[in-house]
């Protein structure tokens, strides 16, 4: 008996120093990120300002209002005009610099709070995070309650999929009543959205679409290869994912631009769908067969350490070897990844609202950098830039109700913007580094903006991020 209470109390002990140690890695990684903390009383908190002398990208239409004034009151625009007297006021001066609403990420992956600085840094002032854990609900509610610094944050709760599509990062539904009652405590719990993945069969499908309808919560779609394609046309999905989804199911790999039309049809019949085509993270697979040195880039510090150690070397190795096991596998590569380009041509040729994701977080695919990325691989596949920005702006924030409030510079939005040297109408590189990022009408200056850079570039939390991803696989 001494000897049974001897071992309790030794496992006990041990539980305890476990419990500490983790509360103590949490914290250290916790001060790490304290510079995104909102302080009442610095200047930074401030979320009223009168911008004069601003040329305005309104994205409501292709044009630029020159030499506007813009009222932001408590983080809202409150009015737009060529003169206005508000008084007690502060009063920024664009210095006739161009003012455009800022940039809409629909596919990210966030690991830790230093990726919301990054993509604030990129002018990225709203992100759709597509892969929910806990972690994500106590951002959310940071943000909402504005106490830090960081794009508007939407989250999908964890990935459903089918019994065979077996992984950690899944949650893998087995029955009716199992996707009903998933769906039913994502709600309950602060989830915004909805994400359905690989393997859902029909009876699985009908079920989260059913339940989502009475839940009231948007879907997003990675298409599942159990159901046709056209079933991820039904109007409680509101975008579906990947370029190459298109390439990989109804086309069966099969590069044939006939056969693409007909699919390309069927969703331009569907005015509520919208695409968020991701080409940069596709493309990001050519670009690890070209670089076998990739992974010791110096951009490759801005990674999630966990990620870079475990998902960035798994997909560089699973590509290394197959270029070696056949080489023809770069160009087949590359081949593909151009006719991702037709099918974004095609898409907004057919009048389809193309959204700009990136799936940034996962692979080599950085965080905020990589949506200028994504714009660029728009713009080459014909749209001008005005229907480029669209993408990641105005056709954004018609994607879910809960985003009606942003994309665009009008009274009534929030004043999430961005103030850049150039006109983006005639260069979209100038988005890259804006000079001041307004969110929720907090302006935040390049040098905070190129600080949040510095901070996130070689940081270490890997085991923070363990801790959170244990925790996500505990509480799913």
């Amino acid at each position: 008996m001494k000897i049974l209470k001897k071992i309790l109390k030794f496992i006990l002990a041990l539980i305890g120093l476990i419990c500490i140690a983790v509360l103590i890695i949490l914290w250290v990684d916790a001060l790490g990120t304290d510079y995104l903390n909102i302080t009442k009383n610095d200047p930074t908190a401030n979320n009223s300002y009168v911008i004069t002398n601003a040329n305005i990208i309104p994205m409501n239409q292709d044009t630029v209002l020159v030499n506007k004034m813009v009222y932001i009151k408590d983080g809202i625009i409150n009015n737009i005009a060529d003169t206005m007297a508000v008084k007690g006021v502060e009063v920024f001066d664009a210095k006739h610099k161009f003012l455009t609403p800022g940039l809409i990420d629909m596919h990210v992956h966030v690991w830790d709070r230093y990726e919301l600085g990054l993509y604030l840094s990129n002018g990225v002032t709203t992100v759709r995070n597509l892969w929910g854990m806990p972690m994500h609900l106590r951002i959310k509610e940071e943000v909402i309650n504005e106490q830090i610094f960081s794009p508007t944050f939407i989250t999908t709760g964890p990935k459903l999929t089918g019994t065979a599509f077996i992984g950690d990062d899944n949650v893998n539904l087995t029955n009716v009543a199992e996707a009903k009652e998933k769906i039913i405590g994502y709600k309950n719990r602060g989830y915004d959205l909805i994400k359905t993945y690989y393997g859902l069969d029909k009876d699985l499908f009908d079920a989260v679409i059913e339940q989502a309808k009475i839940s009231e919560m948007d879907i997003v779609a990675h298409p599942s290869q159990k159901v046709p394609f056209s079933y991820h046309l039904n109007p409680q999905i509101k975008s579906i994912e990947h370029a190459e989804e298109i390439v990989q199911q109804p086309l069966k790999f099969d590069l044939d631009t006939t056969k693409l039309q007909t699919i390309i049809n069927a969703i331009s019949k569907s005015k509520h769908t919208r695409y968020s085509p991701t080409l940069t993270v596709f493309n990001n697979i050519y670009q690890m067969m070209l670089n076998d040195s990739i992974l010791e880039s110096e951009s490759m510090g801005y990674m999630n350490p966990l990620i870079k150690k475990v998902d960035s070397n798994k997909q560089f190795d699973r590509w290394f070897n197959a270029k070696q096991n056949d080489t023809a596998v770069v160009g087949n590569i590359k081949n593909q990844h151009d006719f991702h380009s037709i099918i974004v041509q095609k898409l907004h040729e057919a009048g389809v609202d193309i959204i700009c994701g990136t799936d940034a977080g996962i692979g080599i695919t950085l965080p905020g950098f990589a949506i200028h990325n994504e714009l660029n691989f728009y713009k080459e596949a014909g749209l001008s830039n005005y229907e480029v920005l669209k993408t990641a702006t105005v056709n954004a924030s018609k994607t879910h109700e809960i985003m009606t409030a942003m994309g665009t510079i009008e009274p009534g939005k929030i004043a999430n913007l961005l103030v850049v040297e150039k006109n983006p109408l005639l260069n979209l590189a100038t988005l890259k580094k804006p000079i001041y990022v307004f969110i929720n009408g907090r302006k935040l200056y390049r040098k905070t903006l190129d600080g949040f850079n510095e901070k996130a570039i070689q940081r270490q939390n890997l085991m923070a991020t363990a801790i959170r991803y244990l925790e996500h696989l505990i509480i799913e």
